[in-house]
């Protein structure tokens, strides 16, 4: 049965025909169950945010829609033809499985498969990074062949869309030095810098959105800016995702 637990917006479960209700009833839960799309007459062009829980929403209110990507949805001109589709999952990661399949495994699925696609926007990699130390510390040699092995990811993906007249835009990967469920420490937070590094100078993605200078704390870059931390150190606020949905320029999809 297709399910997603973390869709911080309400189902209501109820018994017998309530097509003709004008009101929802039921028992309320958190979740959505058994729609796995929806898909929308009169979008020609989609944009497609690929990502992990800060895609997905993790932080965000319950029932008032604002992801950053609920942001940037609400940006899009009306009469643009632009719609976006939010493919985060919670634990995602670039190289191997997790709490679903990686991102190179449901590119066909998630991106290339779906309607009219024409921009891709990559928000992945903080849990590459952050598993890789999160029980024990590892070895400089393991530290830089992540660091490798995620920018050959990202080159398969772009690679992959360019194949079907994708554009592709990459995101650099948020702060998580506050993470209590990750810790990253000096070498992990050199990871991730080397990486930021790598999408906003190699020239793979065809634009990039820095959301790691809009959301880093100017005093300490490692951690997120309290005012937009959700409390974990590693997820945003809401105000954090709307800083984030705010930060990516409409020109990238004309």
């Amino acid at each position: 049965m297709t399910s997603h637990p973390g869709s911080r917006t309400s189902s209501y479960i109820a018994a017998g025909n309530h097509s003709g209700d004008t009101a929802l009833v039921g028992d309320r839960v958190g979740h959505w169950y058994f729609a796995s799309g929806v898909d929308v007459a009169g979008c020609g062009r989609t944009i497609v945010a690929l990502g992990d829980s800060i895609t997905d929403g993790h932080g965000a209110t319950t029932d008032r829609d604002d992801r950053w990507t609920d942001v940037l949805a609400a940006r899009l001109p009306a009469g643009s033809g632009l719609s976006l589709v939010n493919h985060g999952i919670g634990g995602n990661r670039v190289l191997r499985d997790g709490l679903g399949p990686n991102a190179l495994a449901r590119l066909d699925r998630d991106v290339l498969a779906q309607a009219g696609v024409r921009y891709l926007i990559v928000l992945e990699g903080v849990n590459d990074l952050g598993v890789l130390t999160r029980d024990h510390p590892v070895s400089a040699a393991e530290h830089a062949a992540l660091v490798a092995e995620l920018e050959q990811g990202y080159r398969q993906i772009v690679a992959r869309a360019h194949a079907h007249g994708i554009k592709v835009i990459g995101a650099t990967i948020l702060p998580d030095g506050g993470s209590a469920y990750y810790h990253p420490g000096t070498a992990g937070e050199a990871d991730r810098l080397a990486v930021n590094a790598w999408i906003r100078t190699s020239g793979v993605f065809d634009a990039v959105v820095d959301f790691d200078a809009v959301m880093r704390d100017p005093a300490d870059p490692a951690r997120l800016a309290a005012a937009f931390d959700s409390g974990d150190g590693l997820h945003p606020s809401a105000k954090g995702y709307a800083r984030m949905g705010q930060a990516i320029p409409l020109a990238l999809f004309r």
